[in-house]
């Protein structure tokens, strides 16, 4: 058994950590890993111990039954941003339902855990941010200023090979991503950055 699937199982008590499905010796109930696509490089957790049938429907749009994940009211409440995550996604995707909306409204997540939702979210056309050379930006990607740039509303100006390590990208906007700049997060413009390797 890896670490992962040990620590899942322990923090679980043996049962799906979105619809309370347990693997008991009477029922069996197939409980395997569900990595949380689109999850920043810098989170450790990204996983959650999920039942087959939630599994099938979070990898399948065509397969999902609103009446099953009726049972997120409950898995809402969790303080692993991991479940937070899959919650908040899949109560977005149901909201032509008219329930899901006031779940979504009462739930509570650090600021982190809702930006790393929101950028699991296709709304309309797909976003996808590209560095100055054409290379598509992740979340948590390493980039280098390219020219000196103002800063609005500060009198800072980001010089011209500033690296700006772990970038998180503006959802809703495919020219911007958001960085450190020394002390200051700023909003930077995707065609003055260029994506840097790994090794840089």
């Amino acid at each position: 058994m890896s670490d992962t699937s040990q620590l899942l199982e322990e923090r679980s008590g043996n049962t799906c950590e979105l619809c309370a499905a347990a693997d008991t010796l009477e029922v069996k109930v197939h409980l395997d890993i569900y990595k949380v696509p689109d999850s920043p490089k810098n989170v450790k957790d990204t996983a959650v111990l999920a039942c087959e049938t939630c599994r099938k429907q979070l990898e399948d749009e065509s397969l999902v039954d609103p009446n099953h994940w009726r049972v997120l009211n409950d898995a809402m409440w969790s303080p692993v941003p991991a479940i937070q995550v899959v919650v908040y996604r899949m109560l977005d995707q149901l909201r032509p339902e008219g329930w899901p909306v006031d779940l979504i409204e009462m739930m509570y997540m650090e600021e982190e855990t809702k930006k790393w939702a929101e950028e699991g979210i296709q709304r309309g056309p797909k976003i996808i941010h590209k560095d100055v050379n054409g290379n598509i930006l992740h979340r948590g990607d390493s980039v280098v200023i390219i020219k000196d740039l103002d800063v609005k509303g500060s009198s800072l100006i980001a010089k011209r090979g500033t690296a700006v390590r772990n970038i998180s990208l503006v959802h809703d906007n495919a020219n911007q991503i958001e960085g450190r700049v020394g002390p200051t997060q700023v909003v930077l413009l995707t065609q003055y950055v260029k994506k840097t390797s790994k090794e840089d």
